[in-house]
């Protein structure tokens, strides 16, 4: 991870506080997760004169973009997909996720993917950056997925309770896949690979 100041540390805390207020369901770390929000803010208003009432990160009134999230396209020496089996829908998907702050996305890409697999990987290349609003059929968030391919440098052998299985696909015969991208999209992500070619939009 990249070296932090003191004031990217406290935001850093503050993000991850917000994160865990999203998603967890245990009422015990829902309030561990508010009191370390409260706890960085009050720091952040002392140390760094932050008027929460302006505009800012903490309130997100500010100029709407989209959010970002990393995929990283990991083949092995048998030229098969690595996936990982979502806990959350039972489906499979190429390790990603939404970025953090303060990571560079291919940092994010590289977490992600050892997050969910267990594999470290390098990244070799962009693949390409899908508009996936263009293909939504709900009225979620506007999103950019920037797509990486990476190569495996070594395992650890675990990876956390996200997902449930890692394992490696041949491109033609592919599981069931996670909703989260259409098939279309996803296909031509999977060309872009096998060509070495790079898209967008």
């Amino acid at each position: 991870m990249t070296k932090l100041d003191f004031h990217e540390f406290l935001i850093k805390i503050n993000s991850i506080a917000k994160i865990g207020l999203k998603y967890s369901k245990d009422p015990y770390a829902l309030e561990n997760y508010e009191e370390i929000r409260a706890l960085s803010m009050d720091m952040i208003e002392k140390f760094d004169k932050v008027d929460f009432n302006r505009p800012s990160y903490f309130t997100k009134n500010i100029y709407p973009t989209p959010n970002v999230s990393v995929r990283t396209l990991v083949l092995n020496d048998d030229g098969k997909l690595l996936l990982v089996k979502e806990a959350s829908c039972g489906t499979y998907s190429v390790p990603g996720g939404w970025c953090d702050i303060y990571d560079s996305p291919s940092e994010a890409a590289k977490k992600e993917v050892l997050q969910e697999s267990g594999y470290i990987v390098e990244i070799n290349r962009l693949v390409g950056i899908i508009d996936c609003e263009r293909n939504k059929k709900t009225n979620d968030l506007s999103e950019y997925s920037i797509w990486f391919e990476g190569r495996i440098v070594s395992s650890t052998g675990h990876h956390t309770h996200e997902t449930t299985d890692v394992n490696f696909f041949s491109l033609d015969e592919l599981p069931t896949m996670s909703n989260k991208m259409p098939k279309s999209s996803f296909n031509r992500i999977l060309k872009a690979l096998k060509e070495k070619t790079t898209i967008f939009d």
